[in-house]
């Protein structure tokens, strides 16, 4: 069978209306450079940032019609923001974060003879919990940026650079650890009350995901879902962590507030696209963490470029850049920048995420860079003082 070609791709897209309903996304000028590797085919499509979720099943259309062609084996189809459009959109203008107090410190990533976390001083009204030096939260201000992917490999990434690291999935509605990890089963319980978490690739694991099936619908209400948090949280076997890294659930609602309020954090990173349509929702998240006086320790960007896995060339072909630019304007880290290669989808499929599977890889070493200056924000934080936090 032909490969299939660039041209074909265009011809068929064509049959994809526009926002018009007049014109095709082709002829509107919508299709960003279209790349092929593989039988797998990758483009984005540009619209104005405030359509952009009505405009979602546009998208769908084109990943479908692209996916059902002879010769195809796959599609990867994302939405961009036009500029312009982005630029009008309302978005609030957060002050500063304060300078981290980590200036001029020379600190070694080098943790294989490194004993402990620096223990972080419980914020105002937050319990902490013993025997973890400091606890993070990854979040994103919106699904699909591949928050816990990045989740697990910054994990994986502290573990490689010498520190004893757990994970809590704290997503009660689409817990993801099982899989992305690849453990199954339901946990041990000692004295029928603290739960021993699961384990695998040396990380201490909890998700609600190992406590139910995973097709049960959970059709819980705020407190009940606060309620089973803190008991992962508190009523967990963990031992001795230097880091404990919280799966957020994506979005700003009020799980994701009570996170924030109800454990000691002491910081969040955020994950972000290139697109300004993820960037406009990652303000959302830095201004929730912000509101709650928890340090941002920085901005991941995700899916920041494409490598071809046949020649290693780099594409941009789904912008690129923003989130660096971002994180420069609003005067917080930018930890680093991990590039859309099919490996990572495919290993977070299998459970074997690439810092374990493919230790010496690019990617890995990424990521274990992104773990070495998260850990720095934090060696940097503890002879701060914590903030008191007032809630109204």
């Amino acid at each position: 069978m032909a490969d299939v070609t660039k041209e074909q791709v265009l011809e068929t897209l064509k049959t994809v209306r526009g926002p018009d309903l007049e014109h095709d996304i082709v002829e509107l000028g919508m299709v960003s450079d279209v790349f092929i590797s593989d039988g797998k085919v990758y483009f984005s499509i540009t619209v104005p940032a405030d359509r952009a979720k009505e405009l979602e099943p546009m998208r769908l259309a084109a990943e479908r019609v692209i996916k059902e062609m002879p010769g195809v084996k796959g599609a990867l189809v994302t939405l961009t923001a036009d500029k312009k459009a982005a630029a009008a959109a309302p978005a609030a203008r957060p002050a500063p974060n304060p300078p981290h107090g980590n200036a001029g410190h020379d600190h070694q990533h080098d943790h294989a003879g490194h004993a402990h976390a620096p223990q972080q001083p419980p914020r105002a009204g937050k319990i902490g919990v013993p025997g973890i030096g400091a606890i993070i939260a990854v979040a994103s201000g919106k699904g699909g940026v591949g928050k816990s992917t990045t989740a697990v490999n910054l994990a994986l990434g502290l573990l490689a650079n010498g520190l004893r690291v757990g994970i809590l999935d704290a997503d009660i509605y689409g817990p993801s650890m099982p899989r992305l990890l690849k453990i199954a089963g339901r946990p041990t319980q000692i004295d029928g009350r603290i739960i021993n978490p699961m384990e695998n690739y040396g990380l201490k694991v909890m998700s609600m995901g190992f406590l139910v099936d995973e097709e049960t619908a959970m059709i819980w209400r705020g407190p009940m879902v606060q309620s089973a948090l803190l008991q992962m949280l508190r009523e967990v076997a963990w031992g001795e962590l230097d880091v404990l890294v919280v799966d957020m659930p994506p979005g700003t609602g009020d799980a994701q507030l009570t996170m924030a309020q109800q454990v000691p954090l002491a910081g969040a990173v955020i994950v972000s696209t290139p697109q300004d349509l993820a960037l406009i929702d990652a303000r959302k998240g830095l201004n929730m963490f912000r509101k709650v006086e928890v340090p941002v320790l920085g901005i991941v960007e995700n899916m920041s470029y494409f490598i071809a896995p046949d020649t290693g060339t780099r594409y941009d072909i789904f912008g690129h850049g923003g989130a660096r630019r971002e994180a420069e304007r609003i005067g917080v880290p930018f930890l680093g920048e991990v590039p859309l290669t099919m490996n990572i989808r495919e290993t977070s499929d299998a459970g074997t995420p690439l810092v374990a599977s493919e230790p010496n890889g690019i990617v890995a070493g990424i990521y274990r860079g992104i773990a070495a200056k998260v850990w720095e924000q934090l060696a940097g934080q503890s002879q701060r003082p914590a903030p008191a936090i007032v809630f109204e």
